[in-house]
């Protein structure tokens, strides 16, 4: 541990494991899911969009738990001081405790089923699950190969948005998958941010994420075409009359999305100064989200 970690206070290092600005990942799935239900049936079930809110994250959060415990079998996070295992010392109680977190959101999607009297919600969340797992848990480990983005995307668009929307309406929208590929790609970002600062311990640990693959240079390229990609696609949604014009609001985020991509790739080499780019990426997610939202229920 460095000097200059040791100086760290301890409640900052419980707030940068804790990532309070990363629960706004599983806020929004839910929050757009639901807006595109309203705007098809002009109807919107308050209990179940609270239940659901609490489970996501309830479910988020033993997501990141679970990432922690399963890092330190591998020594990924052992110059990662805000680490939850590293914070406690404890494994075994932070494996526990992410698991009965996950427990816990996995029982107020069963309530959903069972006062809908259809399963269908808890099959999609199941398979969101399963996606997270495979994601850092053994013997997937899929994120150690590049694939966590690809995981990411699914799990918090196509598929957990058809869960969202299913449990408003009880039926299928072409609408909402076209709105959950935004999700999937605006969330995807925040993941994609995140290896810019650890290349050199994801290289000892042999994960091969995509800036390992790409560089850091190469890396920075790719990130500007991955955010640039999000407001033309939801144009060209309100064009095809798929999104109510409404829905532009969304560019409003635009600036955010401007400093993230100037400031990855001024920074990109430099891991102290690139590492705050997930919490640009996270100000990018939610307030893309929050106006795409507002666009569905005015519209």
């Amino acid at each position: 541990m460095t000097t200059n970690q040791l100086s760290i206070p301890k409640y900052k290092l419980w707030m940068a494991a804790i990532k309070p600005p990363m629960y706004s990942v599983a806020v929004m799935p839910i929050w757009v899911g639901s807006a595109v239900a309203f705007a098809d049936t002009q109807n919107f079930n308050g209990v179940i969009f609270a239940v659901f809110m609490t489970a996501a994250i309830l479910i988020l959060a033993w997501e990141n738990i679970s990432n922690d415990v399963f890092d330190a079998d591998t020594g990924i996070d052992k110059n990662k001081h805000h680490s939850l295992v590293n914070l406690t010392g404890n494994k075994r109680l932070m494996f526990w405790l992410g698991n009965l977190c996950l427990g816990l959101g996995l029982l107020a999607i069963l309530a959903i089923a069972f006062l809908q009297q259809d399963p269908m919600v808890i099959g999609l969340i199941l398979l969101c699950c399963f996606l997270g797992y495979m994601y850092q848990g053994p013997p997937f480990r899929l994120g150690y190969q590049g694939l966590g983005e690809f995981l990411c995307f699914f799990a918090f668009g196509p598929v957990g948005m058809s869960a969202v929307y299913y449990s408003q309406t009880q039926s299928w929208s072409f609408t909402n998958l076209a709105a959950s590929t935004i999700l999937g790609i605006v969330t995807s970002l925040i993941l994609f941010c995140s290896h810019f600062h650890q290349v050199e311990d994801d290289i000892a640990a042999g994960k091969r994420s995509p800036i390992v693959r790409l560089g850091t240079a190469k890396g920075a390229q790719v990130l500007v075409w991955f955010t640039a990609i999000i407001y033309p696609l939801i144009l060209l949604f309100v064009l095809l009359k798929m999104f109510p014009v409404w829905t532009l609001l969304s560019f409003l985020s635009l600036p955010f999305a401007v400093k993230l991509c100037r400031h990855v790739l001024t920074n990109h080499h430099l891991p102290e100064k690139v590492s705050n780019s997930k919490f640009i990426a996270v100000a990018v997610h939610f307030w893309s989200c929050l106006f795409f939202g507002v666009g569905f229920i005015l519209g």
